[in-house]
């Protein structure tokens, strides 16, 4: 039915590739009215001496993080009477207690809209704003921080299609130039004096179409980047 409201939905998997059956699950009181998407790329900066500029050179792309701040209400005023103490207790054995069966905390999906996150609890902080006259608390504001979650054989599937830990094979195209060739497998541009060693290359300056060149793992090029 269009416009029917949809809770946010957070399942727990004991398996890391999220075979199974779904070990646990916590449906939220509230929606969040809103929600931060962290996209965090990290690069290192390398300086030559005399140098007044570093380029910025590629390191990684860190997991994605999300960040959420979810309402429980215990009064009754809004939907059915809850203990927000032990409903807040529930959503933390779910989403970041250690399970004992894989002696760490289960790997979570998390389901709302156009939202579908496999990821981990980072961090969660509990503030209890109403009490009754006995101590008990009967709302709380619970600020929750997820990291992405991806099982190592779909990250290197994904993100290492081009890495220097493979051995690419490359067919030339008129305009290629081997330094920026030696950047795309490598990122590193000087690595195409090594590269024109490696597939002996008698003009490494006059690449032509049609030919092929072996980009190797960057191990066996060496450590250190060949000088003209």
């Amino acid at each position: 039915m269009s416009g029917e409201l949809k809770k946010m939905i957070i399942e727990a998997y004991r398996e890391e590739d999220y075979s199974g059956a779904v070990a646990e699950s916590f449906e939220v009181m509230f929606n969040p009215n809103t929600y931060t998407q962290k996209y965090d790329i990290e690069y290192e900066e390398r300086q030559g001496q005399g140098d007044t500029g570093s380029p910025q050179i590629f390191g990684k792309i860190k997991p994605q993080e999300y960040s959420f701040e979810f309402l429980f209400d215990g009064t009754g005023a809004v939907v059915a009477e809850v203990s927000v103490h032990s409903t807040v207790e529930r959503f933390l054995a779910v989403t970041g207690k250690h399970d004992g069966d894989i002696h760490r905390p289960l790997y979570l999906k998390l389901s709302w809209g156009a939202l579908i996150s496999k990821c981990v609890l980072k961090s969660a902080e509990v503030t209890y704003t109403l009490f009754k006259s006995d101590g008990y608390p009967l709302r709380a504001k619970v600020k929750a921080n997820f990291s992405e979650n991806v099982e190592d054989t779909l990250r290197v599937a994904e993100e290492r299609k081009n890495s220097p830990d493979l051995t690419h094979v490359y067919t030339v195209v008129q305009g290629d130039h081997l330094s920026l060739l030696a950047h795309r497998y490598y990122g590193d541009s000087s690595r195409y004096l090594q590269v024109a060693q490696y597939n002996k290359l008698n003009n490494y300056r006059s690449l032509k179409p049609g030919q092929v060149l072996a980009f190797p793992p960057v191990k066996d090029l060496g450590n250190t980047p060949a000088t003209a």
